[in-house]
């Protein structure tokens, strides 16, 4: 029985001398790659710098630069959806309710350009460690990416606007004209809405349903913040605004109004460059995503290759 009990102790003893051996041979567990945060679009809160208003954004997906989304006159980051799932594949994707649209506080009188630039560069400012940047910005949204491209500096890749930038290069309206172009809205600002909805923003031929969707929700804006931001829109000196920035301009525009006037435009602003989607309307990121969808991602891609 000893003499079995030493066998036994024996044979133990030398399993566990070449477990030990093949635990030194084994190589170590490669380290954990850690790849940047993917983002899932939860609402986020930013104070913009324009009167400590919170401005709500939304984040999505990974990847640089970052690009961000913001929305026209009387709109709000929902008129994005049809871009965030394709973009956010391959970027990080930042949609903006500017201040008094959307979810975003409206607790000031300061309308511009300029202040509500001052909501885009609170959120770019509000994510960590974030790269570079391309601003995205959709009719009023254009003038204010521009904005806030001069707020953020040399973060900023370029600029491209959606269906806007027209008006740069002719004569500003006077302040008699300016005050005409507003006093209906002031007057019946849902009603002025609504009409200008149908008379300027759709063809003829366009979808009656979703024009009437777009109207109604247009027409539902605050009336003090949206005569703000149109008066706003029409003291907006674009040509240098546009041409002080030293990094490329795109705009991909409708032919709604006919083919913008690209030569006039370059002439003030030696990088700007015009392409131009035919057959859509002044939404033609809602309208014909299959179209416009494939433009922007060719042209954030032409930025990033500088």
């Amino acid at each position: 029985m000893p003499n079995r009990n030493l066998h036994r102790y024996i044979l133990l003893a030398a399993c566990g001398l070449a477990l030990l051996s093949a635990c030194a041979r084994a190589p170590a567990p490669a380290a954990a790659v850690t790849k940047p945060a993917s983002y899932d679009g939860r609402p986020r809160i930013a104070d913009s710098a324009a009167g400590r208003v919170h401005i709500e954004y939304r984040v999505y997906g990974r990847g640089e630069p970052l690009i961000v989304l913001v929305h026209g006159w009387s709109c709000d980051s929902n008129y994005w959806m049809a871009q965030i799932k394709p973009l956010a594949a391959k970027y990080t994707v930042v949609t903006v309710d500017l201040a008094g649209h959307g979810a975003s506080g409206a607790n000031r009188s300061d309308w511009t350009m300029a202040a509500f630039g001052s909501d885009v560069a609170a959120a770019v400012n509000a994510l960590p460690k974030a790269g570079p940047v391309i601003l995205v910005g959709h009719s009023m949204g254009g003038p204010v990416v521009i904005e806030a491209a001069h707020q953020l500096g040399a973060r900023v890749l370029g600029v491209i606007g959606v269906d806007t930038f027209q008006q740069i290069g002719l004569p500003m309206a006077t302040m008699v004209e300016r005050k005409k172009q507003v006093a209906g809205f002031e007057k019946d600002f849902i009603g002025s809405t609504r009409a200008f909805v149908a008379a300027s923003l759709f063809r003829k031929d366009a979808d009656p349903l979703f024009m009437r969707r777009i109207a109604d929700d247009m027409s539902q804006e605050p009336p003090e913040v949206g005569v703000g931001a149109l008066r706003g829109f029409f003291d907006w000196n674009g040509a240098p605004a546009m041409s002080s920035l030293s990094l490329p301009i795109v705009a991909i525009n409708s032919d709604l109004h006919g083919v913008t006037d690209a030569a006039r435009i370059a002439k003030l602003v030696p990088k700007f460059r015009l392409v131009t989607i035919p057959g859509t309307d002044h939404f033609l990121m809602m309208e014909h995503p299959e179209k416009f969808n494939p433009e922007l991602l060719r042209q954030i891609e032409s930025l990033t290759a500088h």
